[in-house]
């Protein structure tokens, strides 16, 4: 082993997973954001927790609303995952631009998106502060799947591809 930049050890995790996290403001209006960090976090209650940056608009609405729905997408949704990605839901209906369809949630006002591998429904009970991002933990309220099986995309560091 030797010893590198933090930043050249990070490039060495690929591939990583890829979700679009859905949420929405106080008067309704859905956005969508790419994030590559999610992981479960407890079997009982389910819950998952996500990291999104103090300064992208989906972290200002999740704070307002407490709600978000964590969709895995499929690699026929790769365009929309750099979308997401890439512009903000500030200047953009993501929801428009990618085509990605949004469908309605049983226990939260975020849709969940058509076509993904799988989606779950998410409600906020605990947030932590970590430098730069914060950490939102969302109980699991119900979980969709797609009706036939379908590959999810991952980020290989410079390009997404469904495995």
């Amino acid at each position: 082993m030797k010893e590198v930049r933090i930043e050249e050890a990070w490039r060495r995790k690929y591939p990583e997973q890829v979700v679009l996290v859905v949420t929405v403001s106080k008067e309704g209006k859905p956005n969508i954001i790419t994030l590559g960090w999610s992981m479960p976090t407890s079997f009982s209650p389910p819950m998952v927790a996500i990291s999104i940056g103090k300064t992208r608009y989906s972290h200002k609405l999740l704070s307002e609303v407490g709600e978000f729905s964590l969709c895995f997408p499929s690699e026929n949704q790769k365009d929309a995952v750099i979308f997401c990605g890439t512009y903000s839901g500030r200047e953009y209906d993501k929801f428009k631009e990618t085509g990605l369809k949004p469908l309605p949630s049983k226990y939260i006002r975020p849709p969940i998106i058509e076509g993904s591998v799988a989606a779950f429904e998410c409600k906020v009970v605990k947030s932590v502060e970590t430098g730069d991002h914060t950490i939102f933990v969302g109980e699991i309220l119900t979980a969709y799947v797609s009706e036939k099986p379908l590959k999810r995309i991952y980020n290989f560091g410079n390009f997404f591809k469904g495995i």
